[in-house]
């Protein structure tokens, strides 16, 4: 009985396995991607070719070439990154067309060779439910600024009547009138307004102990989403961004990140100075117990005067450029909430640098 070769069953093994692997990329209904360790574009399965429309004519071209059908600003480096490290790698991406995917990035190993000869990238649609979380964030929103406005107004006509409550009792007095009676009470009413008027401000603060907890997020990603945010203006103004990350990740409740990064990069583009090319630079690093993130532009400055009251309600460093005074208050809120500090350096005419130094938690 003849013995079939060694080297024949395994060119059939690997036949039949390359026969499983392709009916899998064949029939799921995943969008994915394989890229080898030359970041060339080896395989895609049919849902990858809807989503980003891809064709056989994409197979064998350098996944460079090719990478604006993803259309996300650091694809090639995030690939790159895995196949050096051998780590997996996990964000959520908001492509040019608004939708949102969580990508996984894995490692393709060659187990005998202990090496990475590429890596699968997984697309998974999550648009929906980044659209839904959207919603009840404006939707939180939106209550905690009613709330607030309606304490805030009430305080003024209370205020009004308390005083007039003073004036009455001093009428009452003069007319030598003994029953005080419906003064009192009107007093009561006012104090119980006032008591329900300070609980509706403490809804709001009591919002804010629920979602202290925060997540690990990555800086970069929430970076790369404000940057597709500000897109039309940074590319209006013409404003070159870098960025020299050494600490990728922090401890922090994802939307207020976004809202802290969007603040800063939208003011550094807004009061850029006329006279030069909007130069912005980002920078993260560790610093002792916090983790520091800087944004330092080449803009109009802000004069020593007004650095006092920078962070405070409804305060605008230019009154001819357009806003509500409301973003680096909200910007300060957030971080002396979560245990942080805010710092600006400034020179009239040079620019102006924010510190925030993020609690490690």
């Amino acid at each position: 009985m003849n013995q079939i070769p060694e080297e024949t069953s395994e060119i059939t093994r690997l036949t039949e396995l390359n026969k499983d692997l392709e009916n899998y990329f064949r029939n799921t209904i995943i969008p994915q991607l394989f890229v080898d360790s030359n970041m060339i574009l080896r395989k895609f399965t049919p849902p990858a070719m809807k989503q980003f429309d891809l064709s056989d004519k994409n197979l064998g071209k350098p996944i460079e070439e090719i990478c604006h059908h993803i259309r996300f600003p650091t694809f090639m480096e995030n690939i790159q990154e895995v196949i050096k490290t051998g780590n997996d790698l996990e964000k959520e991406i908001q492509t040019t067309d608004l939708r949102w995917f969580q990508m996984n990035i894995l490692p393709y190993k060659v187990f005998k060779e202990n090496r990475t000869n590429g890596v699968i990238i997984t697309f998974v649609n999550i648009t929906e439910r980044i659209r839904n979380l959207k919603e009840i964030e404006k939707l939180n929103a939106d209550h905690e600024t009613f709330i607030y406005s309606v304490s805030h107004d009430l305080k003024g006509p209370v205020a009004n009547l308390e005083g007039l409550i003073g004036e009455l009792r001093a009428v009452v007095k003069d007319s030598h009138i003994e029953d005080n009676t419906i003064v009192d009470m009107v007093s009561v009413s006012v104090n119980d307004l006032k008591k329900i008027i300070n609980e509706l401000a403490d809804v709001t603060k009591t919002r804010h102990s629920f979602s202290k907890g925060g997540e690990r997020i990555s800086i970069e990603s929430i970076l790369e989403e404000v940057q597709l945010t500000l897109r039309d203006k940074i590319n209006a103004s013409n404003a070159r961004i870098t960025m020299k990350i050494n600490a990728s990740e922090i401890n922090f409740i994802r939307k207020n990140l976004r809202s802290i990064m969007y603040n800063l990069l939208s003011n550094a583009i807004k009061y850029r100075s006329a006279e030069r090319r909007p130069e912005i630079f980002i920078k993260t690093e560790k610093s002792k117990e916090f983790i520091m993130l800087s944004v330092s532009d080449n803009g109009i400055g802000i004069e020593e005067s007004q650095r006092v009251n920078i962070f405070s309600e409804f305060s605008r460093i230019s009154k001819d450029v357009e806003g509500s005074g409301l973003g680096l208050y909200i910007v300060s809120k957030m971080v002396d909430n979560s245990g942080g500090r805010i710092e600006v350096e400034s020179t009239p005419g040079k620019g102006t640098t924010f510190k925030i130094y993020f609690k490690i938690i």
